[in-house]
């Protein structure tokens, strides 16, 4: 019997440089990522850095991808909000607008959507907001993948109203038993150590699992992308090696709207 190749898309979130304030390494980690989602100046990022960060990705040669926010920068949109459902939706319409414009000036086209911070956790277990997202993302361009976590209420409702859906996991963040991340709030987190993210990973892909900070092994089921944050200290060393590791062990590595269906 024919074994199936396993794929696996990389993605980090970038371009949240605002100003002549500075953030991440965005120029050295892109070459080791496939998949780039790109602050579009509500939570991050500038108009100035949305274009240069959608050009550094064209030249890569890795996809471009939207990463709405809530309206926070003081907070870096972390921060939960309550919006209508009409300002929630214009909002998000509004960034990912914005971030398509400066790709079709570079010639490419948008692959996804990803909710980031705050909208994506409440996204997770809220069925309307999760609804409101799919119909923004629909409105602009229903062939974008959206960008959820395995067995979550968004990525649910997104497949029921016939978007593609990318199950994202995050090899350097600590796992809750229920599948949820740990909070930023509390100690380690963040997965700091390289080989360990390796490894977490590999288990990822190839068995569909993560250890959990009980003890507990939590089923994932199938995933389609790997998050790894381009604001932690040691990102560029973690996605460079994450990459050249899985590549070793015969994963491809690929942009997600390359192989998801």
């Amino acid at each position: 019997m024919k074994l199936l190749k396993l794929r696996i898309d990389i993605n980090c979130d970038l371009g949240e440089s605002y100003g002549r304030f500075k953030v991440g390494q965005d120029s050295r980690i892109m070459p080791h990522i496939t998949s780039a989602n790109v602050a579009c100046g509500f939570h991050a990022g500038d108009p100035v850095t949305m274009a240069h960060t959608v050009d550094l990705a064209k030249r890569c040669g890795v996809a471009v991808g939207a990463h709405p926010g809530y309206p926070d920068l003081m907070g870096f949109g972390r921060r939960e909000m309550k919006l209508n459902s009409e300002e929630t939706k214009s909002y998000i319409m509004y960034q990912i607008g914005a971030l398509q414009a400066f790709a079709a000036a570079s010639s490419i086209s948008l692959q996804h959507v990803k909710p980031h911070g705050a909208l994506y956790n409440m996204a997770t277990r809220d069925r309307d907001l999760s609804k409101i997202i799919v119909e923004a993302v629909q409105c602009i361009d229903s062939d974008l993948i959206l960008v959820g976590p395995p067995t979550s209420m968004i990525a649910k409702v997104a497949s029921e109203m016939g978007l593609r859906v990318a199950l994202e996991v995050f090899a350097d963040r600590a796992y809750n038993s229920d599948g949820t991340l740990v909070s930023r709030s509390q100690p380690d987190s963040v997965i700091e150590d390289p080989k360990l993210v390796v490894e977490r990973a590999r288990k990822m892909i190839e068995q569909g699992t993560v250890l959990a900070v009980n003890g507990e092994i939590v089923h994932l089921g199938e995933i389609h992308t790997i998050c790894v944050h381009g604001d932690t200290p040691n990102a560029v060393e973690m996605a460079r090696t994450l990459k050249s590791k899985l590549l070793a062990a015969k994963i491809d590595v690929k942009p997600v709207g390359s192989f998801l269906q």
